[in-house]
This record gives structure tokens, sequence and C-alpha cells, in this order.
């Protein structure tokens, strides 16, 4: 069991070593164009084309990291049924048009890498040898775990997305610490999947009602996982990798900005440590948030959007709150680099 799970982190690594430039080149010129914006739109023509690059590059996020952790599985023929399947992941499918973001893209990667690996090892006439890896694979991996991604996994969760937005819009009129966990635990659960844009969303449409206080819980949550995960790799330097510590500083740029995507690497690559813990400091920043009576009536979180933020203390009290609960429970949770390698093979 040891030697398949520590197989299935060298296959996320190679998928995140792979993502890290997209998402640092594409988040890093997304978050200039909105800062020297001032805001949260981008009224300058040419800001407006650093922004669109900036687009570009984090739309290739989720299909590299899937891509890649197939290729890592499969080799050449797992690459174009990776990128394919990340990309479905990356855009809204099914009859609810549901994004599943960064975690289907994991999912949906090593689906396409063990199925791309298993079809290699079909005996096929020679004649047709030398369409397998160019053709055949492809073809036969991205057919049935298409079909299986819209059937089975982003049509369910369309009905379950419904569901929870309704069942979010309510509990707007109750209790606001209660809101305020469920909606920082659910902006940092996946990032840009179908969760967080459930909160997001649902605090865009009370904005336009006049009521900014989800937006402003939702705000705080938006930037604490970057931004917390970037301080950690910094501060607690013997627990991140190099490559780890130099996107840390393109997220906490990208966490400023409200760009929840920089956390990315740092969940793919050690997802059962960071994504509760950054559940939890997210949680804990927007019930500061929520106590503070912060209300932020941008369709943006992150620090830029403070000069429309009411209670503007409170509202960052929570980003440094929630960030030191994320650079914490990585103190307690994660271990040294070296000792973990050392433990790992003794293990072994």
């Amino acid at each position: 069991m040891k030697k398949v799970l520590t197989q299935f982190k060298n296959h996320a690594m190679t998928g995140v070593s792979y993502m890290i430039p997209t998402v640092t080149v594409g988040g890093i010129l997304f978050a200039l164009a909105l800062a020297f914006s001032g805001g949260a739109t981008v009224s300058n023509p040419f800001l407006a084309n650093i922004e669109a690059i900036g687009s570009a590059g984090m739309a290739l996020l989720v299909p590299v990291l899937a891509g890649y952790i197939s290729y890592s599985i499969a080799g050449r023929p797992g690459l174009v049924p990776g990128l394919i399947l990340g990309y479905m992941a990356a855009n809204p499918m099914g009859p609810n048009k549901v994004v599943t973001g960064f975690l289907g893209g994991l999912l949906m990667g090593f689906l396409a890498g063990y199925l791309s690996k298993w079809v290699k090892g079909w005996k096929a006439p020679s004649f047709i040898k030398p369409l397998m890896p160019i053709i055949v694979i492809p073809l036969v991996v991205v057919l049935i775990l298409g079909l299986f991604y819209i059937y089975v996994v982003a049509t369910p969760l369309g009905a379950m997305v419904s569901g929870l937005t309704a069942w979010l819009k309510s509990m707007s009129t109750g209790s606001a610490i209660m809101l305020a966990v469920v909606v920082g635990a659910m902006i940092s659960f996946d990032m840009g999947g179908p969760f967080n844009k459930i909160a997001y969303t649902t605090g865009v449409a009370l904005i336009a009602t006049g009521d900014g206080h989800l937006m402003g819980m939702a705000g705080v949550a938006i930037c604490v996982p970057p931004i917390g995960l970037g301080l950690a790799s910094l501060i607690l330097r013997s627990r991140f990798t190099d490559e780890e510590r130099n996107s840390g500083k393109a997220a906490i740029v990208m966490g400023a900005c409200g760009i929840t995507e920089g956390a990315i690497p740092f969940a793919a690559a050690d997802p059962l440590r960071v994504i509760p813990s950054i559940m939890i400091g997210s949680a804990c920043g927007s019930v500061v948030a929520a106590i503070g009576n912060a209300s932020n009536m941008a369709p943006l979180g992150g620090l830029l959007v403070l000069p429309v933020v009411t209670n503007a203390l409170w509202y960052v009290l929570g980003v440094i709150v929630g960030v030191a609960v994320v650079v914490l429970l990585m103190a307690l949770l994660k271990k040294p680099i070296k000792t973990a390698e050392v433990n790992a093979k003794a293990t072994a």
C-alpha cells in the first residue's frame, strides 16, 4: 500500500511540476492587470489585454495538471486524453454546466492514465500497432471517460449544486457565524470548483440586492489559501520544495488579488494535509469578518477590494487570522521533507 501511495504521489507531483508555470505566469499577469486597474474590473485596453493573456494561462491549469498526471502513468499515449479530460473538468459540462475544477482534473488525470496504460497493453494486429498511440488509445480513452465524466460525474453533481445553492441562500437569513463557517469551507475546498463557485456566485447575487455581507465572508476566504500557503512555504522552508517556495511567492500576490487558484499547486501535491488546513483557515477568517459585520460590494475577493469594503479593519483582521491558522496547521501537519523521506525509506 505504501508503494502504491508513493506512486500516486509521484504521478501527482509530475502533473503539479508542469502545472506550476501555467498558474504562476497566468496568475501574476492576471493579478497585475487587476492591481494596476485599482479595482475588480479592467477598463484600460492595454491592461485588458494583459488580463486576457493571464486568463489564457490560468485556463491551462487543470488541463496541464490532468494531462501530465496521465502522461506520468501511461507515457506519451496518455498525454492527449489527460489534456482533453482536464479541459472538460475546467469547463462547463453536463445538463447543468458544472465545472469540477482541479479536483475533477486530478480524478480524470489518474483515470485517463490508468485506462491509457491498460489499452496500451492490448494485443493489436501489426498494421494497427503504429496507430495505437496516436489514434486508437486517445480515441478509446477520451470517448469512454468523456461520457463517464458527463453522465456519472457532472450530471449528478449539477443536481447537487442546484440544491446547495438554494440551501446557501436560505442560510443568509440565519446565523451569520454558521453561514461564515460554511462559506469559508466551501470557498477553499475545491478552489474554483463547484463548491467554490456556489459560495462565490451566491455572494455576487446578494450584492445585487444590496447585501454584501456574504461576499465579505467570501472575499476573506478567497485570499486566505494562497496567502497562507505562500507564507507557510517561506516561513516553514524545510517542509516545502524549492519549486513550492518559488510558487509560494506568486501565490501571495495572487491571493492579495483574489485568485484562490494560487493555492492549487500545494493542494494537488498534498491534498490530505493542505485542503483541510485551508478550509479551517478560511472558515476562521470568514467568521471574523462576520463578527465584524464586514461587507464587500465588489464581485471579487482579496485585498484589492478594500476601498469598497465596510468595516474594512475586521475584513483585514479576518485575512490575518485565516492566514495565521493556515500557517500554524502547516507547521503542525507537514513534516520536514528530509525527515519524511528518511521515514519513507525506513518503512519501505
